[in-house]
């Protein structure tokens, strides 16, 4: 067996049962255990528009929220729905839906503790995330350090070269766009924003997030009209189908229950990222002064990048297979693109803008995500090879074959959310004390 061979097979087998026992369950013992904080969601959404005046650190908490949101918000939301329908089946949906449900709790508890356990540097600089709370929270510094190594290894994978690979790879077969061309605009706009640092970044997502965000879902949105006679047909089908996948019907006959969960999940957690250990990264750097307030806005991440946007895809593309029976729906990404083409015009270059957008803000997020993983770990004396080393990453990916590298960070960002995970389950009681002293 090959090295390609053995990273798929390991990626296969981490990202099944086990991972999905371990993110779930921790997503279900938080939301009992917090007594169900996705009851203070639209409290939240408030919050995370309100200034929170006289608080310490380095961007708004809107920027913060819009730069883990540029992270989260990829892809997975558009393409990854539709893969998920086409194995798992229309069932899937709901799986999705409800993991991302329960994921707002998980993302809740990373965002108190990247407050409760953040550090100011010399330079008034804030740093948190897990790295901080194995440390300061459990004394596990070991622990800290693999995290670090973890993500900043996986910045170059799912933050980096798979995205500018999509971009290049949609740009030259819709467009007929050379790919080293696009490689190379993506990696001189990104090394503009990356090079003013967080502020850069969190600057550029309050502004580009919520538009291209918009974007798509009023595409969608249209979608739904002119689908209008089947939409609710496609409710119950997802309903149906996800505890008894046969009543798809079609081509999706022999799908078991077990199949149709596994695929909706895994979506969902991949998703929305809830438990990663990735956004919290960037919770730690907001001007707050309340880890109760910070964890509030961080869970509406999850709520708008799963029980929003991912359940307006999976109902666009399921509606989409009642309304066009003779579709392919097999094929993830011929399903999305059909489903898009039935806005008149402008269907096309939306989804491209939607994909193309998509991806270039999480190669945003993940380049601070990255970073600060490198600070941890040596200080800052390393951040401009990083930065250099990131930004000529982009082009490679842009240009090069990368179904290792899709399998390589599958693995690692499956890796670097255990320990995450262990701090989460095991600082439980702090965050239960913490919330109720904040409320």
């Amino acid at each position: 067996m090959d090295f390609s061979a053995i990273i798929a097979e390991a990626a296969s087998q981490l990202w099944g049962w086990p991972m999905i026992v371990l993110l779930l369950g921790t997503h279900i013992f938080l939301t009992v255990r917090l007594r169900f904080p996705q009851r203070q969601i639209f409290h939240a959404i408030r919050l995370s528009v309100t200034r929170d005046d006289q608080a310490e650190g380095d961007v708004s908490q809107f920027g913060a929220l819009a730069t883990s949101l540029a992270a989260t918000i990829g892809t997975g939301n558009i393409v990854g729905v539709a893969t998920a329908v086409a194995l798992g089946g229309p069932g899937a949906v709901l799986w999705c839906w409800i993991t991302g449900l329960l994921g707002i709790s998980t993302k809740y508890a990373e965002g108190l503790l990247a407050v409760k356990y953040r550090v100011k540097t010399s330079d008034g600089q804030m740093l948190g995330g897990p790295m901080y709370a194995l440390e300061r929270g459990l004394g596990w510094k070991s622990m800290a350090v693999v995290f670090c190594v973890l993500t900043a290894i996986a910045s170059f994978g799912i933050g980096n070269t798979v995205q500018s690979n999509a971009i290049s790879l949609l740009c030259y077969e819709t467009y007929d766009i050379p790919m080293a061309w696009t490689g190379g605009i993506i990696a001189v706009l990104a090394a503009l924003v990356i090079l003013f640092g967080v502020k850069g970044i969190a600057r550029f997502c309050t502004t580009f997030v919520p538009l291209m965000a918009l974007c798509y879902v009023a595409g969608c949105l249209y979608i739904l009209f002119v689908n209008g006679a089947y939409v609710w047909d496609a409710v119950c089908l997802i309903c149906r189908s996800a505890f008894s996948p046969e009543a798809a019907g079609g081509g999706f006959v022999g799908t078991t229950v077990m199949m149709t969960a596994r695929y909706g999940i895994a979506r969902g957690l991949f998703s929305n990222e809830s438990g990663m250990g990735s956004a919290p990264i960037v919770a730690a750097a907001a001007k707050t002064n309340s880890p109760v307030r910070q964890a509030l806005v961080s869970s509406t991440a999850t709520f708008w990048d799963t029980v929003v946007i991912c359940a307006l895809t999976g109902l666009v593309l399921v509606s989409s297979i009642l309304a066009y029976p003779n579709i392919d729906y097999h094929n993830g990404g011929a399903l999305t693109k059909m489903a898009f083409e039935k806005i008149p015009v402008v269907g096309a270059p939306l989804l491209t803008f939607g994909i193309v957008t998509f991806a270039f803000s999480t190669i945003l997020g993940w380049s601070y995500y990255g970073e600060r993983a490198v600070e941890y770990l040596s200080g800052k004396r390393y951040l401009i090879i990083y930065r250099a080393l990131y930004v000529c990453a982009i082009f490679v990916g842009a240009v090069v074959q990368l179904t290792v590298i899709w399998n390589l960070a599958d693995l690692l960002n499956g890796l670097m959310a255990i320990p995450n995970l262990v701090s989460l389950l095991a600082l439980s009681g702090v965050i239960v004390a913490e919330t109720k002293k904040g409320f």
